[in-house]
């Protein structure tokens, strides 16, 4: 068996963050061979840890929230408010090339623990600050949960139908954007060999996520049009959205002309090709509604399965609308090891199945050894590795500050 590449192998990532951004970040940054320490509140640690759907994980404080993007790290618990825990602090950073934290903009500097005093310790540090809106402008200093971010950034004016509009996409898609922003950021800055000094990265949750909105802003920056809510409509093209079928629902992205000709062939309805209403994309678009109806009323007679295999046979492009159990159960994820098992994982007690990312490396799904750590449950070799005595090490539990 040949080795994993982990292009970040001996990399030293310090996570102080919480909930979904921050954690998300460095689960990638894990999954590409940092090592990742995470360093959380003595008594309770990473918010995460009482988050999901199973109540008795919340209790043993390894929430499903916290299991979800915490394999492969190391836990050390640090209240960073005692002084002798911010001396350790210190040492670590010394010993680490990037911390990333997701606190509101100066609880870092309050503590003494900004970025400037960082460099201090440490020239080189690559400091990422992960906040809802920047470390600068009128709103810095509001709270960043997901759901307002989705609402300020314009991806709830978008998502829904006319009727239903505004929704929030389904998932903390604003969280997610933001860490996966930083990761780039972070793997960026590492990637830049020649530097001398250190890196202060600034992610912005509502910026992040407005970059990936690319083709709605422009169309407003260059074109001057609002975008708008489609609900399952594709803005550009029709017939391109959710059609209904004799047993569920089938996505079809017809965008270009011989697409379109092609599902007349396959609904058997040759004549649309000449129809005046639909012959050519503009008049596609103007009377979408008219042809949904038609195709579903051609589609209700056969299943999803049936009728996708008959478009995918002509080349036009479609898909069914699966569940997650559905997605996770189909050969094309269960067969890419896209899905990790950590059998027996401690604190859990049970085998878990978690999620890795989104690519291979050399055909390989970049991979993380260990499963979610307990709270604080490196501590003890993490000081020592740090060369702290032993009795120092009962000194600092003493204080409450480990």
């Amino acid at each position: 068996m040949h080795m994993a590449i982990q292009p970040l192998q001996g990399v030293r990532v310090l996570d102080l963050t919480n909930v979904l951004a921050g954690p998300f970040c460095c689960h990638q940054l894990a999954h590409m061979g940092a090592d990742v320490i995470k360093v959380e509140a003595r008594l309770h640690g990473d918010l995460a840890r009482q988050l999901g759907a199973d109540v008795e994980l919340n209790r043993r404080n390894m929430g499903v929230s916290f299991l979800a993007q915490n394999p492969g790290k190391r836990s050390i618990t640090l209240d960073l408010k005692k002084d002798s825990a911010k001396q350790v602090f210190r040492r670590l950073v010394r010993t680490a090339d990037v911390v990333v934290e997701n606190f509101r903009p100066g609880v870092m500097d309050r503590l003494g623990l900004g970025y400037t005093r960082l460099l201090e310790e440490n020239p080189r540090l690559i400091y990422c600050a992960i906040s809802g809106f920047g470390q600068s402008g009128p709103l810095r200093d509001l709270p960043a949960y997901d759901q307002i971010i989705q609402g300020m950034s314009g991806v709830m004016s978008i998502t829904g139908s006319q009727e239903a509009a505004p929704l929030r996409v389904g998932y903390p898609i604003a969280d997610t954007i933001g860490g996966i922003t930083a990761a780039f950021a972070v793997a960026s800055s590492l990637a830049n060999h020649g530097r001398k000094e250190g890196v202060f990265i600034d992610v912005s949750m509502l910026e992040a996520t407005m970059a990936t909105m690319g083709w709605a802003v422009s169309n407003y920056l260059v074109a001057g049009r609002v975008p708008q809510p489609m609900g399952n409509d594709n803005v550009t093209a029709s017939p391109s959205g959710t059609f209904r079928t004799g047993d569920g629902l089938l996505n079809i992205a017809a965008n270009k002309q011989e697409q379109f000709e092609k599902v007349c062939e396959v609904l058997g309805r040759p004549e649309w090709k000449q129809d005046p209403r639909f012959a050519e994309r503009h008049a596609r678009l103007k009377n979408r509604a008219e042809l949904k109806q038609l195709m579903e009323a051609a589609m209700a007679g056969r299943s999803t399965e049936d009728w996708w295999q008959s478009f995918n046979a002509a080349g036009v492009p479609s898909g069914p609308v699966y569940t997650v159990p559905q997605v996770l159960d189909h050969p094309q994820i269960a067969t890419r090891g896209m899905v990790a098992t950590y059998p027996n994982a401690p604190g859990v007690e049970r085998d878990i199945r978690l999620v890795r990312t989104g690519f291979k490396l050399n055909g390989e799904a970049p991979s993380v050894p260990t499963p979610p750590p307990q709270l604080g449950e490196h501590t003890d070799a993490i000081l020592a590795e740090l060369g702290f005595a032993a009795e120092e090490i009962a000194s600092l539990k003493q204080q409450e500050a480990v």
